[in-house]
């Protein structure tokens, strides 16, 4: 009984990411995600009491998701935390266009300006997240200062907040474009403020 709870949750929160991902929080009815889902109403108010509660749910999955990817592509063993930082800022570059502009990766950008003014927990339930993963990108900045892959780097924790800052800034441009110029602006940035080499351009 629980590995099913647990199945069906998952799926009413996957199936409600993947369409407010797309559409955004506000031009998503319950209907919708009810339908994505395959579930009845009353399985839905059995996991989630509203669906705001389930706006805080589907964020802090997500979060706990990326945080899990980004620790794969940051541990990725026998190379220096530098260049696993740009493994990292290479995801941006090659997931955020899918043809549609938009891309699961994206969802603190198509949310953030929107949950912040509509749901308080919401709001605080991003800004937790991606208080976090610029925690894990600091961490690994430091690393770099350890493995002398980031020599230059005075100080990590206000390195990783710039850099997420400017990737994130990068990304929404992105989905306004419909083009990677501003991630392709976004990498030399990096590049230069890491004081790597421009010629590692992906």
């Amino acid at each position: 009984m629980k590995a099913e709870y647990t199945d069906v949750r998952q799926h009413i929160l996957d199936q409600g990411k993947v369409i407010i991902t797309r559409k955004g929080f506000a031009g998503v009815g319950l209907n919708e995600i009810l339908s994505a889902a395959a579930v009845p109403k009353g399985s839905f108010y059995h996991y989630f009491k509203s669906k705001e509660l389930f706006g805080e749910a589907m964020l802090a999955d997500y979060v706990q998701g990326y945080l899990a990817d980004m620790e794969v592509v940051l541990t990725r063993p026998g190379q220096s935390a530098a260049q696993s930082l740009m493994d990292y800022w290479a995801t941006w570059t090659s997931a955020s266009l899918d043809g549609s502009g938009c891309d699961c990766r994206c969802l603190v950008v198509k949310l953030s300006s929107e949950v912040a003014d509509m749901s308080e927990p919401m709001r605080m339930t991003l800004l937790d997240g991606t208080s976090r993963i610029i925690a894990r990108l600091a961490l690994a900045i430091a690393q770099g200062r350890v493995d002398d892959s980031l020599p230059s780097v005075e100080d990590p924790a206000h390195m990783a907040s710039t850099l997420y800052q400017l990737w994130l800034g990068a990304a929404m441009l992105t989905k306004l474009r419909r083009d990677d110029s501003a991630l392709k602006t976004a990498w030399q940035s990096t590049l230069a403020m890491l004081a790597l080499p421009l010629a590692s351009e992906q």
